[in-house]
């Protein structure tokens, strides 16, 4: 890694925006040795205490980035503190609790890697540091881009210091990623449209620490989140994450519209609400956001493309954000690399758009907008003044029918770059299998060797025989061979978990989604559906 000086330098992918998703981009380019430049206009990480919830995804993508243990390691609650929450009705000082979380083990099979609870701001670091690394990865920090051009041989990117909007300096790229988040320049330059639900409503971020609200959730046990559902909060949330194992947390919830910084009884006095007692707070932060939703019309326009919050914004809800940006780049990097390698296309790249959008929309409307109308629902329809026992069983029902971490699984079927699955629709819900399906995450199994499918994957395609004929292995290197795709072949047999797969071929993408089995389509097929 090495920092850009003043030279008009050409490279291979410009990223703007250097937060967690822009230096995931980098990695995952960087490793494949695509030249790459940066573009932060800081330096420094920040040390608000968001996007903590890393799924089992996310987790197999440090593996593949090499720097898993690190971020295993650097968390901030002890190891084996459960993740789960709890979900209470009015204040957390009620008889109406129901804890969640617990379903999120039924995932683990299904997933090379367990899901783990990290600050954003130490995610990055980990990030930062595996750049550091990588030796075809530059990096200009303390510089916005004022403007972004392109045409038919390649993209041109001008950048100022913050303190000399006047100064300017142009890079050269084959792509530009912008990863510059809600307020993308990237994206506004484009001219592409947001859409969204918008609610209208001002919520606050706090960070705080608490002995008197640590003690209060001992109750529960041990948690890590807390979402007290208010009847007057219209669906908007008031929500605890712990940032520590004691004492340390973040809150977020509705407040006036007028409220500011200033006002720290307001933002105080809300949060006493919703916890149901009186304690006092230390506060390190307190910030404001807008309750809404904006997911762009499209993620790619010629050689531009925008992920993370420049594609796609939301409210904090079920930890989606950051691992949607971070499986955004998993899907792009790839197929940038593919296409500078010479063996991807155009199909290939409008793929990004058609693979990634339908994920973040659903996600947007479908789950986070959706649960909000649930709960503003529930309050409406449902009371304690109706009577504690038929409240009681409302409140159960609705409690346990809302965690349904099984329903969703972000999958492809139905991209044109996946074959076998023409019939099925890109999104984010279906239910999670062993068995190997097109368009889907590939479950891990035990190989004979002893090691995870998942340690044998390369980082092109991987063509997984268990007890498939060598005739029909040789037919798919053969299309591999003549359009150029790097491909990996692993052989066993079908045995030891292996059969649960339901093909004896299964090629696999290099983000680890299944591009096609011969349980679902020819081998003939391959020719023209997956490269």
């Amino acid at each position: 890694m090495k920092e850009v000086g003043n030279a008009v330098q050409r490279f291979q992918v410009i990223i703007v925006g250097g937060g967690p998703v822009g230096m995931a981009l980098a990695v995952d380019l960087g490793q494949r040795d695509v030249s790459v430049a940066v573009i932060e206009r800081g330096r420094d990480v920040g040390l608000l205490p968001k996007g903590q919830g890393l799924t089992h995804r996310t987790l197999e993508h440090f593996y593949y980035w090499g720097c898993l243990e690190e971020l295993r390691n650097i968390r901030l609650l002890p190891d084996g503190y459960p993740i789960g929450g709890v979900l209470a009705y009015g204040s957390l000082n009620t008889d109406f609790w129901h804890p969640y979380g617990a379903a999120r083990d039924q995932l683990h099979r299904f997933y090379f890697q367990k899901n783990d609870r990290v600050p954003q701001y130490l995610t990055e670091a980990v990030l930062r540091r595996r750049v550091a690394e990588l030796a075809s990865v530059s990096l200009l920090y303390e510089h916005t881009v004022t403007a972004v051009s392109q045409d038919d041989n390649g993209t041109r990117v001008q950048i100022s210091p913050p303190d000399d909007p006047h100064h300017s300096t142009y890079l050269e790229a084959d792509f530009v990623v912008g990863c510059d988040g809600a307020a993308s320049t990237v994206l506004a330059g484009l001219g592409v449209d947001r859409s969204g639900t918008d609610f209208d409503t001002r919520m606050v971020l706090a960070v705080f620490d608490s002995e008197g609200f640590h003690s209060h959730t001992a109750r529960f046990g041990e948690r890590t989140t807390f979402h007290a559902v208010s009847p007057q909060a219209n669906g908007a949330w008031h929500f605890w994450g712990r940032v520590e194992a004691e004492n340390s947390f973040f809150f977020h919830a509705p407040v006036p519209h007028q409220t500011s910084r200033m006002d720290v009884d307001v933002v105080h006095q809300t949060m006493e609400r919703a916890a149901g007692v009186s304690f006092e707070a230390r506060y390190r932060h307190i910030g404001f956001w807008s309750l809404r939703t904006a997911v762009a019309e499209t993620y790619r326009q010629g050689r531009v493309f925008v992920a993370g919050d420049a594609a796609h914004s939301h409210p904090p809800y079920g930890g989606f954000g950051l691992n949607t940006g971070l499986e955004d780049v998993t899907n792009l990097g790839w197929k940038l690399s593919a296409w500078l390698e010479g063996w991807g296309g155009e199909k290939l790249l409008d793929s990004y758009t058609l693979e990634r959008r339908p994920v973040a929309f659903s996600t947007c409307e479908d789950v986070i907008v959706g649960s909000m109308r649930e709960e503003r629902q529930f309050c409406d329809e449902h009371s304690p003044k109706m009577g504690t026992a038929a409240f009681d069983v409302a409140w159960r029902r609705w409690a346990e029918e809302s965690q349904r971490p099984l329903a969703l699984e972000p999958h492809y079927a139905g991209s044109p770059i996946v074959c076998g699955s023409e019939d099925c629709q890109v999104g984010l819900s279906a239910t999670h299998s062993m068995a190997a399906r097109a368009g889907h995450h590939l479950a891990p199994q035990a190989l004979s060797n002893g090691r995870n499918v998942f340690e044998e994957l390369g980082s092109g395609f991987t063509l997984l025989s268990v007890d498939g004929s060598e005739t029909d292995i040789a037919e798919v290197e053969e299309i591999a061979r003549t359009r150029r795709v790097p491909l990996n072949v692993i052989r066993d047999s079908a045995r030891g978990g292996r059969e649960d797969y339901d093909s004896d071929l299964v090629l696999i993408r290099p983000d680890q989604f299944v591009a096609w089995t011969h349980a679902d389509a020819p081998i003939a097929d391959l020719a023209t559906a997956v490269w």
